[in-house]
């Protein structure tokens, strides 16, 4: 790796472009550390993307950063407000987007906008422009008189969206927002997450899916309760993965990657749609061996080049246990 993250995170909390700053967050429960010294910085309209695998410290973080839980140590502000000092404040001033569907389905969709405006102190005149606005972005201005429960569930999100930012909050937490969502609803939740970003309005989402870490602006990928890398999505793959990337195109990708999976030069060897990743610290020798093992297989090798790793091989990389 040739990063270094402090540097990286471009610490400068007075500059007003600035939202979102965490210094060394760390949050300890008893004997487990699951926040560890965390440091990165968010600028105000930029699409922030929050990566790890389950337990790494995602949710435990943004829990701080809405302040739902004080750091053990270290600072942070959101939207300008300190997190162990302001909690209530920043509350106020975000929006937040959980993974499970989190509205009221017994209501119409315009009793959740009007019961959510009343939660966030909106006047009538502000409820009934914001809700005007939200159901135009959401598409759902026919849908005033429908039951919560009876729409799609792309649907559903972008209405749960709309509530989150009903107030009109500088700082939006969204976290999995598009879990179960079909990938065209998906797409559609994106522009729209777009446009606020436009608008001078900062994303900061949680997300599993790596097309859709493709969609920020900067990620942090997250691991055992530290930031393992911290950049562009570009920057990610052509500087933050440690091994090599050899693309192989071959019949029988299934059981020719479990035959290499076996091999030692190989950390890793995983379907990658019609071929297989082969990650490795040693190119040229894993390139011999994979003809070699084939050839015995009587396997034709259509494809064996070094490539781009993806996303996904730099996640799987550098959360892996075997790596740490």
């Amino acid at each position: 790796m040739n990063k270094d993250l402090i540097s990286t995170a471009r610490m400068d909390s007075s500059m007003d472009h600035i939202a979102v700053v965490s210094k060394d967050l760390t949050r300890i429960f008893g004997d487990f550390v699951a926040v560890d010294h965390v440091t990165f910085e968010v600028e105000q309209g930029e699409i922030f993307g929050f990566l790890g695998p389950n337990g790494a410290g995602k949710t435990t973080t943004i829990k701080i950063l809405c302040g739902l839980l004080t750091p053990s140590s270290g600072t942070g502000t959101v939207a300008g407000f300190d997190v162990s000092t302001q909690s209530e404040d920043i509350k106020k001033n975000i929006g937040y987007m959980s993974q499970k569907f989190s509205l009221y389905e017994d209501l119409k969709v315009s009793e959740n906008l009007d019961f959510f405006g009343g939660i966030y102190g909106l006047d009538r005149e502000t409820k009934r422009r914001r809700s005007s606005w939200v159901l135009e972005m959401a598409g759902l201005t026919d849908q005033t008189e429908t039951i919560t429960r009876s729409l799609p569930l792309g649907w559903k999100q972008r209405l749960a969206l709309g509530c989150a930012i009903l107030h009109e909050p500088p700082v939006i937490f969204l976290d999995e927002p598009t879990s179960g969502v079909d990938p065209l609803s998906r797409r559609n939740f994106w522009e729209l997450i777009n446009d606020l970003a436009s608008q001078g309005v900062t994303v900061f989402v949680t997300t599993h899916y790596m097309e859709e870490a493709e969609y920020c602006n900067r990620l942090a990928l997250m691991s055992s309760g530290k930031i393992v890398a911290l950049g562009t999505p570009s920057d990610l793959k052509t500087n933050w993965m440690p091994e090599t990337v050899i693309d192989l195109e071959c019949d029988q990708v299934t059981r020719v990657s479990e035959l290499l999976k076996k091999e030692s030069i190989f950390s890793e060897a995983a379907v990658f749609g019609s071929s297989i990743h082969l990650v490795t610290q040693n190119p040229e020798e894993a390139k011999e061996k994979t003809r070699e093992i084939l050839a015995k297989e009587g396997i034709i090798v259509e494809r064996l080049e070094i490539v781009v790793p993806s996303l996904e091989d730099v996640f799987v990389t550098l959360t892996s246990p075997a790596k740490k």
